[in-house]
């Protein structure tokens, strides 16, 4: 009886083993499935925003009324090297920007963090420049500026931390890039700058995303969209 009932055991216990295997197997398919389609874009074209509500516009790009539609003007600013930065710094270039100041003790170390990432991601890629406007362009000097680039790895004409006038950078802030959330409350020059928003710009100086530069998920949606954006102007 011993002989014979021995080979059953095996036998079953290797059906067990076969089954597991290919339960295994399953899993680990549906979750690459899984992590192919978080990859893809959300929609066919991303939409375009042109006011504080940040509601989309569905616009085909190459349209008039693409054409038509809000963009960043020129401006003149200064990076870590001590280089004037305009617009034409970033013609035919996708852009992310953001706000920070470089003695900020909470939230803007996480951005940088987080930015960071997106320089990682995009380290080879020509045609992605990041852009980081200093809110306290009176403190952060281009030397302090240089010296905060160094600290965090920040690769030159990669990724652009900029200071200048005050003014004209919270212009560009609250009156063509939005970025403030507090709507329905007016600000003036002496209320201060401050926002953990990232902000996608595609080629033709348009916004084609805002982003919560401190929440991983939004991050790698970031990421997503550029890739998606850089198809679009193929």
């Amino acid at each position: 009886m011993k002989k014979l009932y021995r080979p059953k055991i095996r036998v079953v216990f290797s059906v067990i083993v076969l089954f597991l295997i290919c339960l295994a197997s399953c899993k680990s398919k549906i979750k690459k499935e899984h992590i192919r389609i978080k990859k893809t874009a959300r929609v066919e074209h991303l939409p375009f925003f042109n006011e504080k509500t940040f509601t989309p516009h569905w616009i085909t790009p190459g349209s008039d009324q693409e054409k038509a539609f809000h963009k960043i003007p020129d401006f003149s600013l200064t990076n870590q090297l001590g280089e004037t930065i305009t617009q034409k710094t970033f013609d035919e270039k996708i852009v992310v920007v953001d706000f920070f100041f470089t003695s900020c003790p909470g939230i803007c170390l996480k951005m940088t963090n987080n930015m960071i990432k997106i320089q990682e991601e995009f380290k080879d890629d020509l045609e992605l420049l990041i852009l980081s406007h200093s809110v306290t362009p009176s403190i952060d000097s281009v030397s302090v500026l240089k010296d905060y680039a160094s600290k965090y790895g920040i690769i030159d004409n990669k990724w652009h931390l900029v200071t200048g006038d005050r003014e004209e950078i919270y212009s560009l802030g609250r009156d063509h890039y939005f970025v403030e959330n507090d709507l329905g409350e007016p600000k003036n020059l002496d209320d201060f700058l401050h926002t953990e928003n990232f902000l996608l710009i595609d080629k033709n100086k348009h916004i084609r995303g805002i982003y919560n530069g401190l929440n991983r998920s939004s991050i790698a949606q970031l990421i997503v969209d550029i890739k998606a954006l850089k198809k679009e102007s193929i």
